[in-house]
């Protein structure tokens, strides 16, 4: 059984938080408060992406609604640009934090087109985050480059050098210009499995180091590989 807390704000400015204990508990959550062009901006391991923008925001992705069901676009280090159901997107990215921002208007039926057609346009293409340096075009692109353009291509806002975007510049920017605005913040956090009741005592030690030794592997894989 997983667990799901969510703590109500105090001031309508301030995210709701919630609280769970797997990427299910994440995305169910996410299916009853996302809407179509909201954005979530994850704060990851990352360490290229957090000493680049010097920010702890590491990834951003794009929400749309199709035939009654959530899609995530974005563009992934060693994927490229793809298109996940929630589950499937919850799947790859917790146990990271996920703050979750909703356009403060409603997106128009010709505003959505052309930000869905613009997102598809781009499923296939390589991931590539180097030229974030130089702000020039390259045969990759990244998260908040991608995401940056679908808001160009529906006009809800512009950008010099959509390149140099990075998730935390886009999560300020639209903010600041009061289009978007922080809606929830989901905290993830996955309990490590406890050994069986009947294990001896050097199968716990073991069983317990084994599991100490995957989360150090992983987060070293988070760190290293962006993964």
């Amino acid at each position: 059984m997983h667990a799901v807390i969510l703590i109500a704000a105090t001031f309508t400015a301030t995210p709701h938080v919630a609280v769970c204990d797997s990427s299910e508990g994440a995305a169910t959550i996410l299916q009853s408060h996302a809407q179509p062009g909201t954005l979530l901006f994850s704060q990851g391991d990352c360490l290229a992406v957090r000493v680049f923008t010097k920010s702890p925001y590491t990834h951003v992705a794009a929400v749309v609604k199709e035939d009654g069901r959530f899609f995530v676009y974005d563009s992934m280090n060693g994927t490229g640009v793809r298109k996940l159901s929630l589950s499937e997107y919850c799947r790859s990215e917790c146990p990271n934090t996920l703050h979750v921002y909703h356009p403060k208007r409603e997106f128009t039926q010709r505003k959505l087109k052309a930000f869905v057609e613009h997102l598809d346009s781009e499923i296939g293409r390589e991931y590539g985050v180097k030229h974030h340096l130089t702000g020039k075009r390259a045969k990759g692109i990244h998260c908040a480059e991608y995401v940056t353009d679908a808001l160009c291509a529906c006009r809800m806002v512009s950008a010099k050098r959509p390149p140099k975007v990075s998730p935390d510049s886009l999560r300020a920017g639209i903010e600041s210009a009061d289009i978007y605005e922080p809606a929830l913040k989901i905290h993830v956090h996955i309990p490590l499995a406890e050994a069986p009741d009947e294990s001896s005592c050097c199968q716990r030690f073991w069983f317990n180091t084994k599991q100490r030794t995957q989360v150090v592997c992983d987060k070293l894989i988070g760190w290293c590989l962006c993964k």
